[in-house]
């Protein structure tokens, strides 16, 4: 019976981490459209609406979910809890292959919504030095939220974060193998080409690391120790 239990558990932590990454991309994507075509032409309006809806609605999927996986939604996060034993080494994998199929999932509803075509790619290069450094400052600050932050203001603050990223990075702050990994799939105003991926991938799991060794050199948060 306990055996059982667990295994429901685990599975629904698994599916609450699919569900809310393809909530939070099709946010992302879906608000990104929805600006793009509301600010006729004015990016900064159109990154004002897309970091407000992202802000927002990450908020509450990280409340609503929380509880149930983490609300990880991230496997550069996933990868960390795991290395440093805040989740069970078993459920990295599936964790990860969930967020990635969510955040994919969530770039074809947003399409979907919009009466976009489903499968698309994107064409948007984002590449070189300074986005590279921006998604590794990017990921390590997020890191350093999500290992330091109280439970009770998780939300908020990694919330905060996302925002304050999006305008002082030069890549608009990803911060996510899975975001960078959905994005590519949407042709729009937040996607990212094919070609771009990997380089903004290797940047937030290098920022990740950053993260975790600047949380260990500020030593044990007021809760508990890490």
């Amino acid at each position: 019976m306990h055996a059982a239990r667990a295994d429901l558990q685990a599975l629904r932590a698994v599916g609450a981490e699919a569900l809310g990454t393809m909530a939070l991309l099709a946010i992302v994507i879906g608000s990104g459209v929805m600006a793009e075509r509301l600010a006729s032409g004015n990016d900064a309006v159109a990154l004002l609406a897309n970091t407000l809806a992202t802000v927002l609605g990450l908020m509450v999927l990280i409340e609503l979910l929380g509880p149930v996986s983490g609300a990880h939604f991230n496997p550069a996060v996933t990868l960390v809890q795991a290395a440093r034993g805040a989740l069970p080494r078993g459920r990295a994998l599936p964790y990860v292959g969930a967020q990635l199929l969510g955040a994919a999932a969530g770039a074809w509803l947003a399409h979907a919504m919009f009466d976009l075509p489903i499968l698309q790619f994107s064409t948007k290069l984002r590449d070189g030095p300074g986005q590279w450094l921006a998604e590794g400052v990017a990921s390590a600050g997020l890191l350093l939220v999500v290992l330091r932050a109280t439970p009770q203001r998780a939300a908020t603050l990694v919330a905060a974060w996302i925002g304050a990223a999006y305008w002082f990075t030069a890549s608009t702050s990803f911060a996510n193998p899975a975001a960078a990994f959905g994005r590519m799939f949407s042709d729009s105003f937040a996607g990212i080409a094919p070609a771009s991926v990997p380089g903004f991938v290797l940047a937030q799991l290098a920022g990740a690391a950053v993260g975790l060794a600047l949380h260990r050199a500020l030593g044990p948060t007021r809760t508990a120790a890490g």
